[in-house]
This record gives C-alpha cells, sequence and structure tokens, in this order.
C-alpha cells in the first residue's frame, strides 16, 4: 500500500495576505480522497522529528536560535515566513515525514509526502519559505543508518535546490541533480553535483529533452540505490513565480520519466512536493495530484 506522509500542522494558517498557498496542503489530501486515488488508510501523521538527525545535517547553533525564535531580523526576512514555534514545530514534522515516507519507500518502492521539498534551507540558515532542509535530512538519516550507501537527489522544482547544494558539497555518497530556471531565485546559486539552468519560457519538449538526456546518464554513472525525488509544479506556465512553460501534460510526463526510471532501475524513491504558486489553486492541485496517481499506477 502506498504510504503518504500527511498533518494538519502542514496547513500551518499564515497572516493575511501572504503569498504561500497553504492551503494547497489540506485540499491536496481531500482531492486525492475524493477521486479515489487515495483512501484514508494511505495516510500516516508523522509526529515531530528527533533532535538528532537535525543535528547531522544543521548546525547546532542554527537549531538552538531557530527553537528560541532568536533569528535575527534579516534572517526572518530571508525565510520569507513570519517566525513562530508552531512554524518550527511544522518544520520538524514535515522533515519526519520525509524520513518516515523513505523508509516506507525501501519497503514498497516508493514512498510519498504531502510537504516537503524545503531544499532552500542550508545547514546553518533558512531561505526562501525553508526553514529546514527535509531532502537533506532525510539522505543523512539513510546513510548514517547505513539504510543505503548513495543517495541520489533529483530536484525538478523551478528554482535551484541551493541550500541542498550546500550541505552536499564535496559529498561522494550523494549526488545532487537540480533542473531550473537558470534566471530565476535564487539569484546566487550553489553548485549542485548537476545544475540544468534553463532560459525563461522553456516549454514542454526542450524541458523533458534535458530531462531524458541527463538522468539516465547519472543512474548509470552513480549508480543509487536511493532516490529523493523533490517535484515542484512551479514549472507551470500558469505559475506566477516560474517563468517556464509546462502543461500539465508536460509535467505529467516528467513525473513519469523520474518514476519509470527508478522503477525500472529498482531504485526506492521518496516524492516530496515542493513549489508551486499558480493564481488558481485548481493548477497547483493538478499538479500535485499527477505524482501520486502515477505511483498508484506503477507501484500498486
Amino acid at each position: 500500500m502506498l504510504k503518504v506522509a500527511w498533518s494538519n500542522v502542514y496547513a500551518h494558517p499564515l497572516p493575511e495576505g501572504h503569498r504561500f498557498p497553504m492551503e494547497k496542503y489540506s485540499l491536496l489530501p481531500e482531492q486525492l480522497l475524493y477521486e479515489g486515488t487515495l483512501t484514508e488508510g494511505n495516510f500516516f501523521t508523522p509526529g515531530s522529528i528527533d533532535e538528532r538527525w537535525l543535528l547531522n545535517t544543521h548546525h547546532r547553533d542554527y537549531l538552538d536560535r531557530l527553537e528560541r525564535l532568536e533569528l535575527s531580523r534579516a534572517e526572518i526576512r530571508a525565510i520569507g515566513f513570519p517566525l513562530t514555534a508552531e512554524l518550527v514545530h511544522r518544520e520538524k514534522v514535515i522533515a519526519n515525514g520525509s524520513v518516515r515516507a523513505a523508509v516506507y519507500a525501501l519497503q514498497d518502492g516508493v514512498g510519498m509526502n504531502i510537504a516537503g521539498g524545503t531544499h532552500h534551507a542550508f545547514s546553518d540558515r533558512g531561505e526562501g519559505f525553508c526553514l529546514l532542509n527535509d531532502i537533506a535530512i532525510t539522505a543523512n538519516y539513510l546513510l548514517e543508518n547505513q539504510l543505503v550507501r548513495r543517495v541520489l537527489v533529483v530536484d525538478m522544482d523551478v528554482h535551484q535546490g541551493n541550500g541542498t547544494a550546500e550541505i552536499f558539497r564535496g559529498r561522494t555518497d550523494v549526488f545532487t541533480f537540480s533542473m531550473h530556471g537558470e534566471k530565476n531565485f535564487p539569484h546566487r546559486k550553489e553548485k549542485s553535483h548537476l545544475d540544468i539552468g534553463l532560459s525563461d519560457g522553456t516549454g514542454d519538449r526542450e524541458y523533458l529533452c534535458a530531462l531524458t538526456a541527463n538522468l539516465p546518464k547519472i543512474l548509470e554513472v552513480f549508480e543509487p540505490d536511493f532516490l529523493i525525488y523533490q517535484c515542484g509544479v512551479d514549472v507551470l506556465a500558469s505559475d506566477q513565480l516560474g517563468r517556464l512553460q509546462l502543461s500539465q501534460n508536460g509535467l505529467k510526463e516528467r513525473d513519469e520519466t523520474v518514476l519509470t526510471l527508478a522503477k525500472n532501475n529498482r531504485i526506492p524513491v521518496m516524492c516530496c512536493m515542493g513549489g508551486g504558486y499558480s493564481k488558481r489553486i485548481k493548477d497547483i492541485i493538478e499538479g500535485h495530484a499527477h505524482v501520486f496517481r502515477l505511483a498508484q499506477s506503477l507501484y500498486f
């Protein structure tokens, strides 16, 4: 059975007028239940993650100041969220959701998190709506517990996974692959193991050609035994921040390419949702729902 991490703290409310669509974290599971893709039995509720696994990724000083709500105004501004104890707790639950979904993936081939993909969190600071890097925390958990030997991060969010790149700089047991808008946020890019920067206006054909030209080669050379898939939907043409031109069909084909390659190569995969900022919430939910439908049809 497909196991999906979700908690009501994912939809933590933000001040009125904030542009981040928190409601997607409650609407997405509702849609998946309504259409019959998932049942209540597919969902599990993660608790807060043990601090030990945060310390494998983030600096002690940063975590202590985060816990005490003592970040500077500049640090809070870089994150983009008002800093509250509830928000910090939310990030810990999301991180644990990705870790537990990854453990389920080792058993079932795939595991999912309704949230996650917080790839802008660095080892010592937050950025871009991300406080804790659930991708890096999950990879380090799997490696530290000797559950896997090599982890591939496939980051398809329109924004480069700069925090993940910084955390795993110089590592040989983790390979970071980021395909993103070259001129989009973050304006100062970090160096992933492989970065594919895309021009504004890139559409389905060019995007999918870049993916299929690179991902099979990475699998062949790096030989990962686990894959973390950050499947952001801010690559859609409807996205207010993305500046790319993918259609919903192009998004489906992207997800199918990644999951099919993982399955055919017998590589367990954990999917975390990443960004999505279309004006119509329907476009965001439909974009995210693709990967859940695909996981059900491919694996179960």
